[in-house]
């Protein structure tokens, strides 16, 4: 694919060092010319210098024949007006914008630009990490309004049913159930074995049910 990344700073170099090692055409845009040197040495791909709201200087950078473009400044109005442009300006299907504001994200919304909000995104990682580090997010979708957790069945659960340490919630979807290598799609009458893997799909709130019904099922057996 032929990628444009806009903004140099760590989240575009680490982005562009990415796609670059999985052999995709990178075009790098940034303002300053001194913003390249935090490129890893092994990157060849194209930088360009200058205002990549210049249609000139989105041009230079391959606009015209590009598959898709990242735009990752740490600027809203900016990240949200190149990826604007890019959308209907020059037709580009394929546009994701780094919202760095929390605030200013519904704006972006509106736009129906692909977003990604690494501070939300980020806030409620640790948020997560801090309830409960045995129920680990292993894939997140949007800005994490919904994922995917990775929970190994501890002895004190073992014997318990899906739905009882799962619940009947809404806002939880059991993705799969793997005993010795194998991967099954459970029942919630499906009875659980000590290390078991559970990979589940909710919501922040639905995992929240869960944390607090798996906390309690453990408390009932130790005591």
């Amino acid at each position: 694919m032929n990628i444009i990344v806009v903004g140099c700073g760590r989240l575009g170099v680490e982005l562009a060092a990415r796609l670059y090692k999985k052999g995709h055409h990178v075009t790098v845009v940034d303002l300053k010319t001194t913003a390249f040197d935090k490129l890893p040495s092994d990157f060849h791909g194209r930088t360009i210098e200058g205002n990549a709201l210049n249609q000139d200087v989105i041009r230079r950078a391959g606009i015209e024949t590009a598959d898709a473009i990242a735009v990752m400044t740490s600027f809203d109005p900016l990240n949200l007006a190149i990826g604007h442009m890019a959308r209907k300006v020059f037709n580009i299907l394929n546009v994701v914008v780094r919202n760095y504001d929390p605030v200013s994200r519904p704006l972006f919304e509106a736009f129906g630009l692909n977003v990604v909000s690494s501070t939300s995104w980020g806030a409620q990682r640790v948020e997560e990490l801090l309830h409960d580090p045995d129920l680990r997010a292993v894939f997140t979708a949007g800005n994490g309004e919904v994922e995917i957790y990775e929970f190994i069945v501890p002895e004190a659960l073992a014997g318990k049913t899906v739905k009882e340490v799962l619940g009947p919630c809404e806002d939880v979807v059991v993705v799969s159930l793997t005993r010795a290598g194998v991967a099954a799609l459970p029942t919630p009458d499906w009875v659980l074995q000590t290390e078991d893997v559970i990979h589940a799909s909710a919501t922040f709130k639905g995992m929240q049910a869960v944390r607090e019904r798996i906390n309690h099922l453990k408390e009932v057996h130790n005591a």
